[in-house]
């Protein structure tokens, strides 16, 4: 049987990202302004063909699979690229020395501007809804982030980890990493997260928190020719 992380995206569209899921039982995607990603059942050729006829030709979509995948020729890869998939299996403990308070929707245009200058993966309009981000503010200023994205079945992906480079090495990725690890545990829910293979940095403080690597995951950003 397929682990629902090898297929991360379809899972999490027909389960507890269902209520942000468009499409059909073959293809899915979430909407335009909150994730670019998509979802096939089978990953068949009709399956593709079915995401053809749901996104318009100026919409990218992420596709995420365990494989590699040969991609139908109606599809540019505009890029592919792979990552590592890391879960937390050990009880989330920690000492904070930041306030980490909640963000809401008031919140939205500093958490784009954070993730515009950091680059932690794509952040929209709407991506807050995924639910569950929180901060680290100095004065008024957002300085470091995380939040919660992918979520199939009992695993929930922690996602847009950053920090402002003003604001490195005081710690504060481990705290909010920890401290959303911490609430996905409470929940009965396994913590995992995807970072680039060259990002040795981040992979060094995933390891350092207790992250170990699951597999290896092709990324293809596909495009309608």
């Amino acid at each position: 049987m397929e682990h629902p992380l090898d297929n991360p995206v379809y899972n999490a569209l027909i389960s507890n990202n269902k209520n942000l899921s468009n499409g059909n039982e073959q293809a899915k995607h979430f909407a335009d302004d909150v994730a670019p990603f998509v979802g096939l059942k089978d990953n068949s050729e009709d399956d593709f063909n079915q995401l053809y006829e749901l996104l318009p030709y100026d919409r990218p979509g992420v596709f995420i699979k365990h494989i590699e995948q040969e991609i139908p020729k109606d599809w540019n890869v505009l890029r592919a690229f792979k990552c590592y998939q890391m879960v937390f299996d050990e009880p989330a403990v920690y000492e904070p020395t930041a306030e980490i308070v909640d963000l809401t929707h008031e919140h939205v245009p500093a958490m784009l501007s954070l993730t515009q200058l950091t680059n932690p993966g794509p952040f929209l309009e709407r991506t807050i809804e995924f639910g569950h981000y929180r901060g680290i503010f100095d004065g008024e200023e957002l300085i470091a982030m995380a939040g919660q994205r992918i979520h199939a079945f009992n695993y929930a992906e922690i996602s847009a980890v950053c920090t402002h480079p003003d604001y490195l090495g005081k710690g504060y990725a481990r705290q909010l990493l920890l401290n959303q690890a911490q609430r996905i545990q409470a929940e009965c829910n396994i913590p995992y997260l995807h970072v680039l293979l060259t990002n040795e940095r981040a992979i060094k403080v995933y390891e350092g928190i207790g992250f170990t690597i699951r597999k290896e995951m092709y990324f293809y950003v596909l495009q309608k020719k």
